[in-house]
């Protein structure tokens, strides 16, 4: 497999964990109120992501790191102290969709990079499609909380 390919392939494996160790954070931290039911999904979401895109790296012949980036820990302060201070309601949603809206960047220049590669061109939109129907409803539920906010 191409070189460039594969460092696609890493930084989102990467961003996929970091994203769901941020939602995981924000998961303990919301104790059951609040947005708990979309941490859960988008928790799902990019662990499963994660896990087809680590086992494209490793059928290249790849090691998948699980361990994250230091992304990691910057998302999962940021949720923490958010937390205490605001709770994790509504307002963390612009966030949310912002983070989220940078990995699809990500999902854009990788599938680029893959165009010689279908069968890696076809993986990556299809999570790259997920990701976006996930912003799709965050921006519902943000345009509800704003509303109800007025």
């Amino acid at each position: 497999m191409d070189k460039d390919i594969l460092d696609h392939l890493k930084t989102l494996h990467t961003s996929e964990i970091d994203a769901r160790n941020g939602y995981q954070e924000a998961l303990e931290d919301a104790e059951g109120k609040g947005l708990t039911s979309l941490f859960r999904d988008m928790i799902a979401l990019h662990h499963g992501n994660s896990e087809e895109l680590g086992g494209m790296l490793i059928n290249a012949g790849e090691e998948a790191d699980d361990s994250g980036s230091f992304m990691s820990v910057v998302h999962q302060t940021i949720m923490s102290v958010r937390s205490l201070f605001d709770g994790l309601d509504g307002s963390v949603l612009p966030g949310l969709i912002d983070g989220e809206k940078r990995n699809l960047a990500k999902y854009d220049e990788a599938v680029q990079a893959s165009a010689a590669a279908p069968a890696i061109v076809a993986t990556l939109t299809a999570q790259r499609n997920k990701i976006r129907e996930k912003i799709e409803l965050m921006q519902q539920q943000n345009a509800a909380y704003e509303a109800a906010k007025a």
